[in-house]
């Protein structure tokens, strides 16, 4: 039987779940303790060669940050002053804050309904200044990678793959980074692959950018005392690397029952569509569903009643980076990106993570559908 709304609480987050238990991460990070092998130390390696093993590349690097790895990619592929990198314009404000870092100028373009990057609007993007393209996995979904590379391609583009939330998923049975020069991959603690603070990784199938990053995010240095480029401090720690390298086990599972609860949420929310769009999967791509992201009709009222009956429910991002202060100073103006901006008055993250259950998700579900019920009758009594 479901639950009358107002009666359970489904959260958003899960972490309290997940690290239930933190005995066996302390052993570890005991261990290395006892070693003090701190800096790129023996976990970094061995998560490292974890990352290979999950997804089929023969190069990972670790980062401190995602967005680390995201503005050494860039310095390593050669973007600098006076470049443009295309990017999505409703992504977290790191994936354009990266290509600043790095030297170069965001040019920020429109995307499809899966939230993914528009191939249509970045090749419409193209200058003569542009010099890579950065598309953005969102939610989990890999981009259309096939028609970006194609673009990359007749334009003599480098891509990076932020592929941030997308540890996990797959497009034709590939995992993030098999189509682009290099993926980054961040480990926050609300990622798909996560630390207990900042981290991040690169995968690449090109051993030249392998060791290039390696030498960027350790000052340059090739021996402890000789630099032979300036770099930066871009390292993984040790002591979250022990934390990865304990999650990294269970993620196909992880992976696995987000999909299956995505599946469900889907059929339970299929009366619903003239409410609630539920998110487009293209052919070919398995998301990891980083984000369960629905399109809805009276996104702000229904947030609200969710919230007010214990469901946690939240917007990622309530406003695309165009239309943010940074995005306004570069002379973009509402209007430009009209899917982008349609999307961020009608996107509504519900809560989904691997440790609900399916009376979770009823619950969920019927609290929607309550939402919609009351609204109906309140439309008809006035």
């Amino acid at each position: 039987m479901i639950a009358t709304p107002g009666t359970m609480r489904v959260p958003y987050a899960y972490l309290a779940d997940e690290f239930a238990d933190p005995a066996p991460y302390l052993d570890d990070i005991a261990a290395l303790v006892r070693t003090g092998d701190f800096t790129l130390g023996y976990p970094v390696r061995e998560f490292e060669g974890r990352v290979q093993a999950f997804t089929g590349h023969p190069y990972a690097v670790g980062m401190a940050s995602g967005t680390d790895a995201l503005t050494l990619a860039l310095l390593a592929l050669g973007v600098g002053h006076g470049d443009e990198v295309i990017t999505a314009t409703n992504s977290f404000v790191a994936s354009a804050g990266a290509i600043r870092m790095a030297g170069a100028t965001p040019v920020l373009v429109d995307v499809t309904a899966d939230y993914t990057i528009d191939p249509t609007a970045v090749e419409r993007a193209v200058t003569k200044r542009t010099k890579a393209i950065l598309p953005v996995h969102l939610t989990g979904s890999i981009a259309d990678m096939p028609a970006i590379m194609d673009v990359a391609r007749r334009y003599g583009l480098s891509v990076v793959e932020d592929a941030a939330q997308a540890m996990g998923a797959t497009l034709d049975g590939q995992h993030a980074g098999a189509w682009g020069d290099v993926a980054c991959i961040s480990l926050h603690p609300l990622k798909m692959l996560n630390v207990w603070g900042d981290g991040g990784i690169c995968v690449t199938r090109s051993e030249a950018l392998d060791t290039l990053l390696r030498l960027l995010r350790n000052h340059g240095l090739e021996t402890r005392d000789d630099a032979v480029l300036f770099g930066a401090n871009g390292r993984l720690s040790s002591l979250q690397a022990v934390i990865a390298n304990r999650v990294i086990r269970g993620l196909p599972e992880a992976v696995a029952k987000r999909r299956a609860h995505a599946a469900y949420l889907d059929d339970a929310l299929a009366d619903l569509s003239d409410h609630v769009k539920t998110p487009v999967v293209r052919p070919g791509s398995r998301p990891s569903y980083a984000t369960y992201i629905v399109r809805a009709e009276r996104r702000d009222a229904l947030k609200a009643y969710l919230i007010a009956n214990g469901v946690d429910a939240k917007i990622h991002y309530p406003k695309p980076i165009h239309l943010q202060t940074v995005g306004q100073q570069m002379g973009y103006r509402k209007g430009e990106m009209p899917e982008a901006e349609r999307q961020a008055d009608e996107i509504l993250t519900l809560p989904l993570h691997e440790y609900l259950v399916e009376s979770d998700l009823d619950y969920v579900a019927a609290t929607i559908r309550a939402f919609y019920r009351t609204s109906a009758a309140s439309a008809r009594v006035s």
